[in-house]
């Protein structure tokens, strides 16, 4: 290199003691860029369209845009010449109800789209609210049918009431209508064990 051209190039510090250079951090976002178009909250416009799409809808809409149609053409037929501001074949009047068509028709569609993926979270929440209650009932039914065979196998009071009953018969029939007290009871019972 040429001594002439190292002057004129700026040499980047290195080293300990070089000032750092600028660098971007990682762990903190950018800041905004400017935009050509505006920005805008979607949820809110989608709302606005809701409430839009929702008036579209009324008879109320009709009945008004009727009178506006109504009041338009009469103005344009009866008022005097030099206030008239649409003449008989009413294009202006044909633009603006075209006009009104065209962004009433994304609107619509946009409120639709919208109550589309509310149906289908609603359907997805159903869908595993009716998961849920056909596992608990399941789950309740094995519950129920274990249960009942535990019953089976448990000697209720009755029953053993039924059984002693029983066994004091058989011990009065052994001993030939000897009238056997408790004491001698346990004592001819350990007899038999042995």
């Amino acid at each position: 290199m040429t001594p002439e051209r190292e002057t004129t190039r700026e040499r980047t510090p290195a080293g300990a003691t070089a000032t750092p250079r600028s660098r971007t951090r990682l762990d903190q976002p950018r800041p905004p860029r400017r935009r050509l178009l505006p920005e805008y909250d979607p949820e809110a416009f989608g709302r606005l369209s809701e409430r839009i799409a929702r008036f579209l809808g009324t008879g109320r809409f009709i009945v008004w845009m009727t009178v506006v149609i109504i009041a338009w053409v009469l103005w344009n037929i009866f008022a005097p010449r030099a206030v008239r501001f649409d003449n008989y074949p009413f294009i202006f009047l044909t633009l603006m109800l075209s006009l009104q068509a065209s962004y009433a028709a994304p609107l619509i569609l946009l409120a639709q789209n919208r109550q589309d993926d509310r149906d289908k979270v609603n359907l997805e929440q159903d869908r595993k609210q009716n998961e849920r209650s056909i596992a608990d009932t399941e789950y309740l039914t094995r519950e129920i049918a274990a249960l009942r065979i535990g019953l089976g196998e448990v000697a209720t009071r009755d029953w053993i009431r039924s059984e002693l009953q029983d066994l004091v018969k058989e011990l009065d029939v052994r001993h030939d209508g000897h009238v056997v007290f408790p004491a001698e009871r346990s004592a001819v019972r350990d007899a038999d064990d042995r």
